[in-house]
């Protein structure tokens, strides 16, 4: 199973799984329930002697405990999160053939007891849908197979310089203008390759009610982002009166865009309808401001960025929510309260932390899924340093250094998904899976997991995705067909990214 369960005891027998068999489940049990139903194929008509489900907040919130016995099947969770686990699990506990939509519904499972929890409440994945679009259904689906590996945050990375993907009351010329670019990049940027071909897209509010409807059935919490006041090309195309001058259209090549908002009131008023509808969509107690990259030329080299950022916080802490940025929020000060996403190396995270911030741990030298993944010729637009399947493994959320008592300051962890170089769902697949399977058991934090251990167990792991339809890397390395001759990459040296990191946290202030 991944992520490996904390306890695993056998015993002898196995429960017969089947259309007949009946489930038995509380009132606030009733969603968790009715997906299992779908996710088995089977009916489980209510009643007693066969599956039950139950809750008892003595185990912990996510916590659960699946005991299985020829006469019985039981899952009981600290919360229904705990029992949605113990579902995945018993999902684990059968053949592939029981992740597939079709075929016979009726299966063995093993007869014994299990025993889990996670080590960390934020197990997260960010997906990039600015840079390329991807369709409501795909977005689904990407939750539907974090929540089989037990993620928990989708967070979702809704706006960029290269595409606007929300619809906001009163500012219709978001999506009229800011959601659709000329063409896009072949490849990394350094070639100035173009595809010639426009690209865009984006989410009505039902769109988005129905993603955090189908998360929140998953128990995945979606954390909306959007990136203010840099990456705002796409805003400022549509609205040139929030910018600097700049008169131009989206942005197509890839990269920072120097063209930021003006931090003047329209401005401002615009930032704050924005968060204003994100709140009215998305129950999320964090709203993504982004925050990072930011440069500051179009304001004469003044950074004021902090200053703008205290204002944002304060509005949303007026809705009773809270700031979930990068770690440059730290730069001049992050908010009180604040959530940092710490993504340029372990330090940001081990400052924060010590700064009194809740952190997020996402460095992009261990979780950003579109670094290549070996130094193959045919790996398809190779960018980043090399980042294996061993390398995401063995991650950690806390920082080395951190002491005991700001330990709980970190949440977790969370890998991200940028889609510069991922057009297509396929892409999306190759370069997340199975790396994201060592992300979340290197999350989910068992006690003495080892990579040997996760080795053996992935070939197996490997047939489930193959029965939920998922164009994984293999392990063996890239297909001939997964190339991309015609999008040349840039693969980076490991020493030359961590100089370059040091220099860009510089600025970070030293508690």
């Amino acid at each position: 199973m991944i992520p490996q369960p904390v306890s695993v005891v056998p015993a002898g027998g196995a429960f017969a799984l089947g259309p007949s068999t009946p489930l038995e489940a509380p009132a606030e049990l009733a969603g968790v329930a009715s997906w299992l139903r779908s996710a088995l194929r089977c009916p489980l008509a209510p009643g007693e002697g066969g599956v039950r489900l139950r809750v008892d907040p003595a185990l912990g919130p996510e916590a659960y405990v699946l005991t299985c016995a020829p006469e019985r099947l039981e899952i009981t969770g600290g919360s229904p999160a705990g029992v949605f686990y113990g579902g995945q699990t018993l999902r684990q506990l059968l053949p592939p053939a029981a992740l597939r939509r079709a075929g016979p519904t009726g299966w063995p499972v093993p007869a014994g007891t299990i025993t889990d929890r996670p080590g960390f409440g934020w197990r997260g994945v960010l997906l990039d849908v600015a840079r390329h679009f991807r369709p409501v259904a795909e977005v689904l689906r990407f939750i539907d197979l974090a929540a089989f590996h037990k993620l928990n945050v989708l967070h979702l990375h809704l706006t960029d310089d290269q595409g606007w993907r929300l619809e906001v009351p009163g500012w219709p010329r978001l999506t009229e203008v800011g959601a659709w670019r000329a063409e896009s990049m072949l490849g990394a940027r350094q070639h100035a390759r173009f595809d010639g071909r426009p690209h865009g897209g984006f989410y009505t509010a039902d769109d988005l009610r129905e993603i955090v409807a189908y998360a929140a059935e998953r128990h995945v919490r979606v954390v909306p982002e959007v990136d203010m006041p840099g990456h705002m090309q796409a805003a400022v195309a549509a609205y040139p009166t929030l910018g600097n001058g700049f008169a131009g259209g989206v942005r197509t090549s890839w990269g920072i865009s120097p063209h930021v908002l003006n931090l003047g009131d329209e401005a401002l008023d615009f930032c704050r309808a924005v968060l204003d509808h994100l709140c009215d969509l998305f129950p999320s107690e964090l709203i993504g401001i982004g925050g990072d990259e930011c440069p500051t030329g179009e304001w004469g080299g003044e950074d004021r960025q902090p200053a703008f950022t205290a204002l944002m916080a304060g509005h949303l802490a007026s809705r009773g929510r809270r700031v979930y940025g990068w770690d440059e929020i730290l730069e001049g000060g992050a908010p009180r309260g604040a959530v940092v996403a710490a993504w340029r190396g372990a330090e940001p995270a081990l400052v924060a932390a010590r700064l009194g911030h809740e952190v997020v741990s996402c460095p992009d030298l261990a979780v950003y899924l579109d670094y290549r993944q070996s130094d193959d010729p045919g790996e398809p637009t190779p960018v980043g340093t090399r980042l294996t399947l061993a390398d995401v493994y063995a991650f950690t959320p806390v920082p080395e250094g951190l002491p005991a008592e700001r330990r709980e300051l970190v949440l977790g962890g969370q890998a991200n998904v940028w889609t510069e170089h991922l057009e297509s769902a396929r892409r999306v697949d190759y370069q997340t899976y199975p790396r994201l399977c060592a992300f979340a058991e290197a999350v989910w934090d068992t006690p003495g997991r080892s990579y040997e251990s996760f080795e053996a167990r992935l070939p197996g792991h490997l047939a489930r995705l193959d029965a939920l339809g998922v164009d994984y890397r293999p392990l063996t390395g890239p297909r001939p067909w997964d190339a991309r001759p015609d999008a040349p990459g840039n693969p980076r040296d490991r020493a030359d990214r961590l100089a370059e990191l040091a220099a860009m946290t510089a600025r970070l202030p030293r508690p």
